[in-house]
């Protein structure tokens, strides 16, 4: 180990394994639980929502429940191959063009999350388009509900020892196990669930739960991509950024300049939503 790990860590890695069960071939990692979990906690948290009529100030909620089991469907393939795609098209285009095959491979990581949320996107535009209800209503639902899968998510990032922080010499500091320098580093991971899972979650809870916001379309759905695109740049600040990619002009990370835009919408959206409720 380097000596300096040796210093300067003193939070030790905790030795969790990635496998929770494996019967030959078949392996269930923490990773996948973390989607599916966060899935399934998504879609309970949208049945809640729209069973809870306070909430809509008297409208019509954006979907019935039997509704929310329909879309479980759609979110899921939304999630899963819109993180995909958006991982080989915003991180790996050159290598998957020459390596389509490998696209396939989704067991051997490689998920984006800016990717992810364009998938919801273009699902909730089509189920929303087939019941009658508009696309930042739908969104205004996720936006409530997707938060604690995240978190789950960057948690499942650690256990797996991967996404790790830049070096510091805070007492914190973390020597991550497939680490080559074995130094220690911000667990980014961790602020990312703390940021992304935990504040942006209570950010949107309370904007729907004390402030009405799933009365104004776009009011929930401008929260979280502000307050998530805002978080992930912060994260980003201590995240080291892809070998692969390294930085750019010196200092942004491919985090950072996919969050921008997001930040933007979140903006837009939080001004078109001022009007009195739909």
């Amino acid at each position: 180990m380097n000596p300096q790990a040796a210093i300067f860590a003193v939070l030790p890695y905790p030795a969790i394994d990635p496998v929770i069960v494996q019967f030959g071939p078949f392996a269930v990692r923490w990773y996948a639980v973390a989607y599916i979990v966060g899935l399934v906690f998504a879609s309970w948290y949208m049945k809640r929502l729209v069973s809870t009529p306070r909430l809509w100030g008297g409208q019509k909620p954006s979907m019935t429940v039997p509704q929310v089991d329909d879309f479980f469907i759609w979110s899921v393939l939304g999630v899963v191959l819109g993180g995909r795609l958006g991982y080989v098209l915003f991180y790996k285009p050159l290598f998957y063009a020459s390596h389509p095959l490998e696209i396939l491979k989704m067991w051997d990581g490689g998920m984006s999350f800016h990717g992810g949320f364009l998938g919801v996107v273009v699902a909730c535009l089509l189920y929303g388009r087939s019941i009658g209800t508009s696309l930042d209503r739908m969104l205004d639902l996720g936006a409530a509900s997707v938060p604690v899968g995240l978190g789950l998510g960057r948690l499942a990032n650690f256990i797996n020892g991967e996404l790790w922080g830049r070096p510091t010499d805070l007492p914190w500091g973390i020597v991550f196990p497939h680490d080559a320098l074995q130094m220690p580093r911000h667990p980014s991971q961790l602020y990312e669930a703390i940021l992304e899972g935990l504040i942006l979650f209570l950010a949107v809870r309370i904007g729907t739960h004390r402030y009405g916001a799933l009365q104004y379309p776009g009011r929930a759905s401008g929260i979280f991509a502000l307050v998530y695109g805002l978080s992930r740049i912060l994260a980003e600040c201590f995240r080291e950024p892809d070998a692969f990619l390294g930085y750019f002009g010196g200092f942004l990370t491919m985090g950072m300049i996919l969050s921008l835009p997001l930040c933007a919408v979140g903006i837009w959206l939080l001004l078109r939503s001022r009007h009195e409720p739909a």
